[in-house]
Order: C-alpha cells, then structure tokens, then sequence
C-alpha cells in the first residue's frame, strides 16, 4: 500500500460530514489500495458528537483508515492536510439576510484560510462546500496566500448533478447519458446551468429536447431552487446528494478527464477565456489530466442568451464580494 494520505473535514458531526467520511474511508475516492488518516474538525460545542461520529467510523473497521485525528482546533485538523473539505458554517437562519450569512461565514474562513496556509501539506487542495461556497473559498484563500491559486475549488457539482437528473428524466435516458453539463457562476439561485453546451448519448440536449421554454424555464429554475424544494419536502438541507457532489469533485480532479468532456467547479476566475471579471471563484467548464492541475475548457462559445445568464451570475458573486472585503 502507499503511504497515507491526510484529509481533513470540518463541520465533522453534521449530516454532510456524516455522509462524507465513511465513503473516504472505504477507497470509494482515492482508491481501494490508498490508506487515509481522517483529520476531522468541530466546533467545541459539537465535540461529543464527534466522538460519537469517531466511534462509528472505528467501529466500521475499514482497513483504509490508518488514524483519526478529532479535534476544534484547525491548526491540529489541518495539520499536513493533503486534502481540506470545508463543510462546516453556520446555516442561514430565519430573517437572516444574505449579506449577514457572509459576514457570519467570512469569519469563520479567515481563521480557516490561515490554518491552512500554515499547517497544511505542500500538495493541500481545498474544496468548499459550506455555503455560500463561491465567497467563502474567496475569503479563505484571501487568508491563505501561500498556498496557490489553483489549489482552490467551491463545489458546483451539486448543481452539475441536478442538471443532469432533469435533463435525463425528461429525455428518457440515464444521467450518466448526459455530458458537458457545466455550471457557470454562483452556489446560487442566479447559477447558469448551460444546457446549450451540454449533449445527450452525443447529440446537442436542444436536439433531443426541443422545448426551449421549457429548457429556458422550468429547467433552469429547478436547478437553481433545488436546494430550497429539498428543505421544504425534508425539513433539512441536502446532506447526502451534497456529499456525493463533494467526493464526485475530488474524484473528477485525481482522475483524467473523458475526452470531450468535463466538468463543473468554481475556481480564480483569473485567466479565464470566457470574459468573466478577475477576482472571483466562479464555476467554469474545467478538464484535467488527473495529476491534481485543471484547464478552463479552450474554445468554447457561448451564445449571447449565455453571455447574459453568466453576467448575472458574475454580477451577483461582485457584489458579494464587496461586502467581504474587509476580509480579503
């Protein structure tokens, strides 16, 4: 077996978390020959909970897990983290503006954005799923300035994901029959999920689903209220799809991407082909050659009905943005 590899997870006794940690431990990520020591992050008022999450994955006996490491101090968590899964934040709670969210967030990712600028691994890559995701990866990598830029991802493959079960169902086909599903912009309800771009079994989705209206909206407004429709019907946000969108990322990172295809994820917009403002994460079509780097997808063209959707998208992350700025 190789050598183990570290990987940290914060928010560790809630439902994402819960979902996560197992599936790392049993090779379903990195692989069935690929030891992990699980570094697991709360905070002091959820430790007891933790422990009871540590029991159960000690209890699971999965040969793959060579340690775990719980703790509420990120610098212990993270220490020579080869991989920082940021689950943790405070959820938007009644009456709380978006704006309050990312003041209450930001704080919570600067601490975090400098433990893992100090602690973590040379090879660390981080990936965000704690809402709003896009800027709170902005503000820990703001904090976090040695670590490279491209080390950085916000998880959109949630959204991705969703797209592709309703294109699919209304197509009459499988999801793993839909590719070049991307994402544009914010963890929001002004993301762009670019059916224009995507296919079906090989043939343009506006081939195969001629609906534009219904594509236009009906599509485009599930994708973007997914996350509010599974709170209404479950009481709860998204645990289990959302921890599945976070290890669908990492795998899509470690391993080559499909030829003509790729995939979703908010990355530094610097550099970005697609005329999208600097200074942002923001969700791109990106591919990789599985050796951790990642390319924004050369030669794409977008129609000026998705130039407009990608600007509002854009708009949006600016303004959000702003009002961290005292955080960056």
């Amino acid at each position: 077996m190789s050598d183990p590899i570290r990987v940290a997870v914060t928010g560790g006794a809630g439902q994402i978390a819960y979902s996560l940690l197992f599936r790392i431990g049993n090779g379903e990520v990195f692989g069935p020959d690929q030891p992990v020591i699980l570094q697991i992050l709360e905070i002091p008022q959820a430790l007891d909970a933790l422990k009871g999450v540590v029991m159960e994955l000690n209890d699971s006996a999965q040969p793959l897990v060579h340690d775990i490491i719980a703790s509420d101090d990120p610098n212990v968590a993270f220490k020579d983290a080869n991989w920082v899964i940021l689950v943790g934040g405070k959820p938007r709670g009644p009456g709380m503006e978006r704006g309050d969210l990312l003041a209450q967030n930001g704080k919570i990712f600067v601490s975090q954005g400098k433990a893992i600028n100090d602690v973590t691994a040379d090879d660390v890559r981080v990936v965000v799923v704690a809402n709003p995701c896009n800027t709170n990866a902005l503000v820990a990598k703001a904090n976090a300035p040695d670590i490279p830029a491209d080390r950085w991802f916000a998880m959109t493959r949630l959204d991705e994901n969703r797209a592709k079960s309703q294109l699919a169902a209304k197509a009459g086909v499988l999801p793993s029959d839909v590719t070049n599903m991307s994402i544009w912009g914010n963890h929001s309800a002004t993301q762009f999920p670019n059916f224009e771009l995507a296919k079906i079994n090989g043939k343009p989705v506006t081939e195969v689903i001629t609906d534009r209206e219904w594509l236009e909206g009906e599509f485009i407004t599930t994708v973007q209220k997914r996350g509010a429709a599974i709170i209404a019907a479950r009481g709860k946000s998204s645990a289990a799809s959302a921890a599945n969108a976070a290890l669908d990322t990492i795998r899509s990172l470690i391993t080559p991407t499909p030829t003509g295809d790729w995939f979703s994820a908010a990355v530094p917009s610097e550099g970005n082909p697609y005329g999208i403002a600097e200074g942002l994460i923001y969700s791109f079509p990106l591919r990789t050659d599985g050796n951790g780097g990642y390319e924004f997808v050369p030669g794409v063209e977008l129609s000026d009905y998705a130039v407009e959707k990608a600007k509002v998208t854009e708009s949006e992350l600016v303004t959000e943005r702003e009002a961290v700025a005292d955080m960056l």
